[in-house]
């Protein structure tokens, strides 16, 4: 697995019913592009991920937008 910082990280889920998680790739912290990866969700929550054999790297796109952190500011 290779990534580089701005790319999609997508894990799948091997459960029925439930949706996969994408987060993006904020760091690499293997050497040339391998894991662990630091990853930001949706919810706002970033954390060092292994991916496992259900994950996938999707490089980002100059469309792509960056992923919004949906955690309400107070």
């Amino acid at each position: 697995m290779h990534a580089t910082v701005g790319d999609r990280l997508h894990v799948h889920s091997r459960s029925v019913g439930l949706d996969e998680n994408i987060g993006e790739i904020l760091e690499v912290r293997g050497s040339e592009g391998a894991p662990p990866y630091l990853v930001r969700f949706p919810d706002g929550h970033e954390g060092l991920v292994y991916p496992g054999p259900t994950s996938l790297v999707k490089p980002r796109t100059p469309e792509s937008p960056r992923l919004k952190d949906s955690t309400p500011v107070r």
